[in-house]
């Protein structure tokens, strides 16, 4: 028999509509294939939608060789390319290259991600603050000046569309690290990362391969 619920969702939202998802279901299940994830923070109706249907929207990206990863702790939720093994699966989700700026961006902002998280705070930092860490690695980067400050840019500006940096409201430089960080990089992966570009930034030399100023959009 069939729940209130589940008549609800199964009731057409518009003409033609085939679905059997609820409207605010369908919606979480569009933002978690948009990317990159649901914070329940940010997301304060689509998070309770997937907790309630978790189940049925997991069936549903399984349906498209995706893996829902759920953390109730942080409040986050996102898809990555599920584990086929054998199986010849196609990719749905979109590939971004990350350039040598990229990645040590990256890394600065989970090590501010994990200090925050010590200290029981928002890991909140300004366009200052990531332009003069970027600043310790000019030299590891064959370019001139205004060529690394373009490659740096970007590199702030590929995080911000990726929300790894969510802009502050009322504030043109202040930026929050959001939380899904914490699950795409393993500890043991950060330790390893970070031992190599805090020698590059020390100026010990290390081969660098990074992409063209036309590449790092």
């Amino acid at each position: 028999m069939n729940s209130p619920e589940n008549e609800r969702a199964m009731t057409p939202l518009y003409p033609g509509d085939a679905g059997e998802l609820s409207a605010d279901t369908r919606r979480a299940l569009v933002q978690l294939l948009a990317g990159p994830a649901i914070d329940g923070r940010r997301h304060g109706k689509l998070w309770p939608a997937l907790l309630r249907d978790e189940g049925l929207v997991r069936a549903r990206l399984s349906e498209l060789f995706l893996e829902l990863i759920v953390d109730r702790d942080l409040q986050v939720a996102f898809t990555r390319q599920a584990d086929t093994a054998e199986l010849d699966a196609p990719s749905l989700l979109r590939r971004s290259p990350l350039t040598f700026l990229d990645s040590a961006l990256l890394l600065f902002l989970r090590q501010r991600l994990a200090s925050a998280d010590t200290r029981g705070e928002r890991a909140v930092l300004t366009s200052g603050e990531i332009s003069s860490h970027l600043d310790l690695y000019e030299h590891a980067i064959n370019t001139d000046k205004a060529g690394f400050g373009r490659r740096a840019a970007a590199a702030t500006k590929k995080m911000t569309q990726q929300k790894i940096l969510i802009k502050l409201r009322a504030t043109e430089d202040r930026f929050e690290v959001s939380p899904v960080l914490k699950l795409l990089f393993s500890p043991e992966t950060i330790s390893r990362l970070i031992g190599v570009y805090e020698r590059i930034a020390a100026g010990e030399r290390v081969v660098v391969a990074d992409a063209s100023d036309e590449d790092d959009e």
